[in-house]
């Protein structure tokens, strides 16, 4: 009988409250904030951006900016934070304005997450965007996979939760996949991708954004390869592959 190639492991974390329980060393994590830091890093870089660069606070974002020249934005529970030029809406990156500049870009959750996962031995972006790019890069590295959901302030969203579902979807036959957490996230996918924008308007962050008027925001951000780059966070900067 031919022998058996071991698969490499699979596994999600939902918040990143949860994530010093994991071990990270040798595995690729794909960071997941799909309302809206992933959506727009991946929009920026699609629409040609030089790099993207990812930061804590407000205060480094302008201080970053300011020393290269380059776009600063971000946002603060969904506003566009004081003092910074732009905010978190991947719809305000097209290519007339975004080509050949660097962003940098603070938001509240999924910059932060990115920091977090540094002892990752490679840091990618995920999005439902880039959802055929992520799957195609985690098959052709074989390597154990930790899907990083940055969620809303430490707690689980929908969104994100959906797109670790949608990934796992794709690429579960060639993983071993023992946790719990891939196991809710594909069967919730599974259960509702027919109808995801139908689904998130349960979701909070939906009701958060919508008050700002942010509609057609959650409509891009769940369109399937609508921006199919693969981001690679390297020495502090995100960049295409």
């Amino acid at each position: 009988m031919p022998e058996q190639t071991e698969r490499p492991t699979l596994e999600v974390c939902l918040s990143p409250a949860l994530l010093h329980l994991y071990d990270l060393a040798q595995k690729i994590v794909v960071v997941i904030d799909v309302l809206r830091a992933t959506s727009t890093i991946c929009t920026a870089l699609y629409h040609g951006a030089q790099k993207v660069i990812p930061v804590d606070s407000v205060e480094k974002c302008m201080e970053i900016g300011r020393q290269l020249g380059a776009v600063t934005a971000g946002e603060r529970d969904g506003h566009i934070a004081p003092g910074l030029e732009h905010g978190n809406s991947p719809l305000e990156y097209p290519a007339s304005f975004i080509q050949n500049k660097t962003l940098v870009l603070t938001t509240t959750n999924g910059t932060r997450l990115l920091h977090m996962a540094k002892d990752a031995e490679e840091i990618v972006i995920g999005s439902f965007l880039n959802l055929s790019a992520i799957c195609a890069y985690l098959l052709s590295r074989n390597k154990p996979v930790m899907l990083a959901c940055a969620g809303w302030k430490d707690r689980i969203n929908l969104e994100d939760s959906l797109l670790a579902g949608a990934i796992i979807h794709r690429i579960k036959s060639h993983f071993d996949i023992q946790c719990d957490a891939a196991l809710i996230v594909e069967q919730l996918y599974e259960a509702t991708h027919h109808r995801l924008m139908e689904h998130m308007q349960q979701a909070s962050h939906y009701q958060r954004l919508t008050r700002h008027g942010f509609q057609q925001d959650i409509a891009y951000c769940l369109t399937i390869d609508g921006a199919n780059v693969l981001p690679v966070y390297r020495d502090g900067a995100i960049a295409l592959a």
